[in-house]
């Protein structure tokens, strides 16, 4: 396997299409983040060094005084869990790299760029470097459209006219679609955790519907697989 500056390159161009869609995403974490009390720096800081939407914005409602930092690490594991299967996922390929470039490639991982190299590998691509050049396309663009939100939200007035307000609901709800028409076995897994996160949200803490109702599908789901 090799890790070329061409294949970084060709990455970028691949999922540039992609990134235009995540620009509203990231004005809206930016946005809602400076709402919440966190200043424009650090909203962005957090967008350049996690990297992760769903957990992001999860995590704002996590950042009020006094922090739940156990709910807060609990919520965020629940929501880049995947992380784990795609890891595993792309173990054949990218553990023929060296520690460091694997290191490198995989902290730029997300959904986006695996699906698209898993892609290219199965046709027997040996080059990574769309691997880290998607992501590094999916990191710029996250970060550049999070400090535009955080530093020109006030700039763009009532941003509910926007509908920023149902980006991340239309986003979840276009997730999970996507995993269930791809695989209809985890139509139970979903139906199970939305219907688990919606009873218990009345009666458990902040958050913790999300890590049941994540750990009620995801047990469904393994258990399903292994049948």
């Amino acid at each position: 396997m090799t890790l070329s500056g061409a294949g970084v390159l060709r990455g970028m161009a691949r999922l540039l299409p992609i990134c235009l869609f995540v620009v509203p995403f990231g004005i809206a974490f930016g946005i809602a983040a400076t709402e919440g009390g966190i200043g424009p720096v650090q909203a962005t800081a957090m967008s350049a060094f996690v990297f992760t939407a769903t957990a992001q914005f999860a995590a704002l409602d996590f950042l009020q005084e006094p922090v739940a930092y156990f709910s807060l690490g609990l919520v965020a594991l629940a929501l880049s869990g995947r992380h784990l299967i795609m890891g595993a996922a792309l173990a054949q390929w990218i553990n023929r790299l060296p520690a460091g470039k694997r290191f490198v490639v995989l902290i730029f991982l997300s959904d986006a760029n695996f699906a698209d190299t898993q892609m290219l590998l199965q046709r027997g691509e040996t080059d990574l470097g769309p691997l880290l050049g998607g992501g590094l396309m999916l990191w710029i663009t996250w970060v550049g459209s999070t400090a535009a939100g955080a530093f020109g939200g006030d700039l763009l007035g009532n941003t509910e006219a926007f509908g920023f307000g149902v980006v991340m609901l239309c986003f979840f709800a276009a997730t999970a679609f996507g995993m269930v028409r791809s695989t209809l076995s985890l139509l139970l897994p979903v139906i199970v955790a939305v219907v688990a996160s919606a009873i218990t949200l009345p009666y458990l803490p902040n958050g913790w519907n999300i890590i049941l109702a994540a750990l009620l599908g995801g047990g469904i789901a393994t258990l399903r697989h292994a049948e």
